[in-house]
């Protein structure tokens, strides 16, 4: 991944939260962690929406150990549904490991699932299958529309929150209370 400048525009290492008024119902309650953020377009993955298989059950069809990890695969977002995404902590490399920050790395090779498998893969991870992505531009015009809200990412809220309550720990981290949010919004 590529170092892009550091603007108020760059929203890298954010989280993108569904707001209530989000059309498409693939991503509704939706937070969803920006990998990468440049000129180009956008990435990112959610992180709160697992899909119906848990990782040992994805190791066995790789013939990997670990079949006994009932851990959540997240359903990372509609492009590329069957290509694997591990959000890790930082630590040993793998084939295809990409700093997104000094503390939180993404990786996209198979030989992490093996080691994670075998108990020797990152302590802090989640696995995603798919993701989420922008054109050029196009995150910016979303972010305008009243689409999603955002704010900086931190590991503890991606690694150490339980899935089903990040929505509304990303949220509260904004200081915003769920129950007073508005499917409504007006202009002054």
């Amino acid at each position: 991944m590529s170092d892009t400048a550091n603007t108020t525009d760059n929203f890298r290492n954010h989280f993108l939260v569904a707001s209530p008024w989000m059309s498409d119902p693939r991503f509704h309650g939706a937070v969803i962690y920006v990998c990468e953020h440049s000129a180009e377009g956008a990435l990112g993955l959610t992180v709160n929406q697992p899909l119906d298989i848990h990782l040992g059950e994805i190791l066995e069809q790789l013939d990997m150990r670990g079949g006994e990890l009932d851990l959540p695969v997240f359903a990372g977002g509609p492009v590329q549904a069957e290509r694997g995404f591990v959000l890790h902590n930082p630590g040993q490399r793998w084939q295809h490991t990409a700093e997104v920050t000094a503390d939180i790395w993404l990786t996209t090779s198979r030989d992490i699932l093996a080691d994670i498998g075998a108990a020797k893969g990152p302590d802090e991870f989640l696995v995603a299958l798919g993701y989420a992505g922008w054109g050029d531009g196009q995150l910016e015009a979303e972010l305008g529309g009243n689409t999603w809200l955002t704010c900086p990412a931190s590991p503890d809220l991606l690694f150490r929150t339980p899935w089903s309550r990040r929505y509304q720990a990303v949220l509260a981290s904004m200081g915003i209370d769920i129950n007073q949010l508005s499917e409504t919004t007006g202009h002054a």
